[in-house]
């Protein structure tokens, strides 16, 4: 999770707790032995009962423990806290607020619309705010028996007291770990997770990364048709727009217990201190202060039923666990041979036509801009890894090759194949881009003829007519997640440079290593103040021989109309320069080898 505060990893110094956590998980006395050992030696060990070794930082940061609240992140983003105590305001302030990170722009007389439909013969109804996808998911969460515990202890609670969640709402759990679930089977917490239907569905990513499956066609149709602000709340890492599921556009980020309490409430507009999560038996009004498990409670349910031989169990048995992964065809063959008929791997096109001759840098010449984006677009919009919807350029490629529909899966799912992952680019439904006057969408408008096309086929009519492109966007661009497929789509498509307020820092990373070219407007420019509407041609003024390039050096951009402003390159270091000059990193390091071998 250390992108997500803009670090390439965390460090957290190891003590004695940390060693006790390893013996629990069956590693040996002799490993964590050793373990101790070396980092004694490196002076990355904290032991309590020796003076403190005073280290040395560049900056630092103080928390008040004693302010820390619980809290739900949301609805549009994992850095927007909002306090559980102020959930119920917040919610209602997105309901009023325009369209943006905090705000649906719904109207006053229309927020406290109630629709009721039929769910399978039982009468139903949502509003906005309605919780219909609840989620204990991610392999950070799942893997702390504190939380984990404590939701199956929130989920007795609520069935010794006559909760249950509603039929409607679409539940799972889906542990990162084998072993979650052996616990909470040993502790006997698992079955009141089932009563309210939190089985376990798999193991794995899931939900976390927006492989929740479809919403019940009922409630899909509710929701759609009465244009519905529903709610998901899940205990995953990331809530970015369009992540989750497709029709829920409000996604809360919670702990595994709030996430259980959430679906037995069936809405995110609710204030928990002050109002029942719902009636129990004998119409008695039941809290969440009712359901909540006290520390001593977990903490004496995670000692009893956290041991070591369930980790043992587990570790022994994992090359057994799956027969029919173990059946699978192994070809023998020193290099992978490649399958054409595959949609799921194929041999990619990034080192096609390549020489060994480094091409140098790259011309921009009045290039079409094929997306003018705002602030904030993550690699989740850049690089969707969500279900493929027919219709969309990447279904239409995979109906080509004799895939049905209900065998689609997910772009995530399908990123060993180059072919989808430029399909997926900026494949996301909830993507803004300017060029649409504000709609939401996948699509552009290719400006030479104002036709309305998806992102994929505007970028292949651009290539096909012979033209450069490039994207517009705000601040922050290409936060979230780190995955290289957020550059290795748009450099697929043709994009030949992103010019944007500023980036996130892996990703800018990452464009650099797909031979794009990243630009940042001058401080206190971006496209609106320089009146950029995404309809001009753009020429990028670079010098011809890297020679002359050097990190952070000022870049001239002209436009069709005799309009010019200055951005900043943001190559940061010579190596990166060499990267450019190889047009990226895989050719860079193709050519090194092919020398390193003559």
């Amino acid at each position: 999770m250390s992108p997500e505060y803009g670090a390439t990893m965390g460090f957290f110094p190891v003590d004695q707790v940390a060693l006790d956590y390893l013996k629990l998980t069956g590693r040996s006395d002799e490993t964590v032995s050793m373990i101790e050992a070396y980092l004694r030696a490196n002076k990355m060990f904290v032991d309590k009962h020796e003076p403190e070794t005073e280290r040395v930082f560049s900056s630092y940061l103080e928390l008040d423990l004693s302010e820390v609240e619980p809290c739900v992140s949301g609805p549009k983003r994992p850095h927007d806290r909002v306090p559980l105590k102020e959930m119920k305001s917040d919610w209602h302030a997105c309901l009023d607020n325009e369209v943006g990170f905090k705000g649906y722009a719904v109207p006053k007389e229309q927020q406290g619309k109630v629709v009721k439909f039929d769910f399978h013969g039982r009468p139903a109804e949502i509003k906005h705010g309605s919780v219909v996808l609840a989620a204990i998911c991610s392999s950070t969460n799942t893997s702390n028996p504190s939380v984990m515990i404590g939701a199956g202890l929130v989920a007795k609670k609520a069935c010794e007291l006559g909760l249950e969640v509603k039929p409607w709402v679409k539940t799972s759990l889906t542990p990162g770990s084998v072993v979650a679930t052996e616990y909470l089977k040993h502790s006997g917490l698992q079955d009141y997770l089932n009563q309210q239907g939190f089985h376990v569905a798999a193991h794995g990513c899931a939900t976390c990364v927006g492989n929740s499956g479809d919403l019940d066609g009922s409630v899909s149709a509710a929701i759609t048709e009465n244009d519905i602000v529903a709610a998901a709340v899940l205990s995953a890492n990331r809530n970015f727009e369009g992540r989750v599921n497709p029709l829920t556009r409000a996604n809360y980020l919670a702990s595994p217990p709030l996430v259980v309490a959430y679906a037995l409430a069936g809405t995110v507009d609710i204030g928990f201190e002050e109002e029942p999560i719902g009636v129990g038996k004998g119409g008695k009004e039941i809290f969440l202060r009712d359901i909540w498990p006290s520390n001593q409670e977990i903490d004496e349910v995670v000692e009893s039923s956290v041991q070591t031989h369930l980790f043992k169990k587990v570790y022994d048995s994992i090359m057994e666990r799956n027969p029919r992964w173990n059946q699978l065809p192994v070809p023998k063959e020193a290099l992978y041979p490649w399958d054409d008929r595959s949609t799921y791997i194929r041999k990619p096109t990034y080192l096609e036509g390549m020489s060994m001759t480094p091409p140098g840098p790259p011309t921009v010449t009045e290039a079409y801009c094929l997306l003018n984006l705002g602030d904030s677009i993550t690699t989740d919009h850049i690089s969707y890894s969500g279900k493929i919807p027919e219709g969309t350029p990447a279904a239409k490629y995979l109906l080509e090759y004799g895939v049905e529909p209900k065998n689609f899966s997910s772009y995530g799912g399908r990123r060993g194949n180059n072919e989808v992952v430029m399909r997926g680019a900026f494949a996301n439904m909830r993507i803004v881009n300017k060029l649409l006057n504000g709609e939401a969408g996948p699509w552009t408008i290719h400006v030479p003829t104002g036709e309305k096309l998806y992102v994929y086929d505007a970028a292949m009519k651009y290539k096909s007519e012979g033209h450069d492109m490039v994207i517009i966007a705000g601040s922050e661009y290409g936060s979230g997640s780190s995955r290289d497929s957020a550059a290795k789509g748009p450099m697929l498509l043709g994009v030949k440079s992103v010019i944007a307020k500023s980036f996130e820092r892996i990703h800018r990373s990452n464009l650099v290593g797909m031979g794009i070219i990243p630009l940042c407007f001058q401080a206190g420019e971006d496209a609106d103040s320089l009146g950029l509407t995404g309809r001009e041609r753009y020429t990028i003024h670079l010098p011809t021989s890297t020679a002359e390039i050097s990190p952070g050096q000022d870049v001239t951009v002209t436009t069709h109309d005799g309009r010019s402003f200055t951005c900043t390159l943001r190559l940061d270091t010579q190596l990166e320069v060499t990267y450019f000059n190889h047009g990226g990193i895989l050719p860079y390091m193709v050519r090194n080898l092919a020398a390193q071998m003559k």
